[in-house]
């Protein structure tokens, strides 16, 4: 955890990010808990949408014709996937479940350290969507850790996909955009 820490750049504390030691006690802590109620915020919020639009979707859905959104080059579909993105690895799901698992582990841990807007904003859609995804893992069938996670937005000639994923994937595109802009988990902001 020390490694992935380090090479983040997250500090031990905040006057090693910069802020002044007087600051970082009265300021700091009041910003830091900000940062993590905004990091389990948009979490949640991504979560409870995902988990919900997955059951709408298994109970109208499934079994059902898609129902076209954009003529035919969007539809929902319900799609029960075993695999990662685009169906690979069906017989690995457990794996993928371990994976998310570590996943949530790693950002609850980074979040005490959080000090920044954007990636409390962009680690809590990876954390709704990895919890989105490990919910289906963990407690759909065929059986417990080797659950179809539940899929259903189908665009045209593109792999069917949930609300958990596109979290995901848009919490990742921030998350390379702001090691771009060199802003670091921290509030620090550097130029390399």
């Amino acid at each position: 955890m020390a490694e992935a820490e380090r090479i983040i750049g997250t500090p031990d504390t905040p006057e090693r990010a910069g802020a002044e030691p007087e600051q970082s006690d009265a300021r700091g802590k009041g910003t830091r808990k900000r940062r993590i109620a905004v990091l389990f915020g948009v979490a949640a919020f991504a979560y409870a949408l995902d988990l919900v639009s997955k059951m709408i979707v298994v109970a109208k859905l499934e079994h059902h014709p898609p129902i076209e959104i954009i003529g035919d080059w969007l539809k929902f579909e319900a799609i029960r996937n075993a695999g990662a993105a685009f169906g690979f690895g069906e017989a690995f799901t457990i794996i993928f479940t371990v994976i998310a698992a570590v996943v949530i582990v790693v950002i609850a841990r980074l979040a005490r350290k959080l000090y920044s807007l954007p990636w409390a904003i962009a680690l809590g859609l990876l954390l709704g969507g990895a919890l989105g995804n490990l919910t289906d893992r963990i407690f759909r069938s065929p059986g417990v850790f080797e659950g179809a996670v539940v899929d259903f937005i189908a665009p045209k000639h593109f792999a069917v996909f949930n609300l958990a994923d596109s979290a995901i994937v848009c919490g990742g595109i921030l998350i390379v955009l702001l090691s771009f802009k060199g802003l670091d988990p921290d509030g620090t902001v550097h130029k390399d």
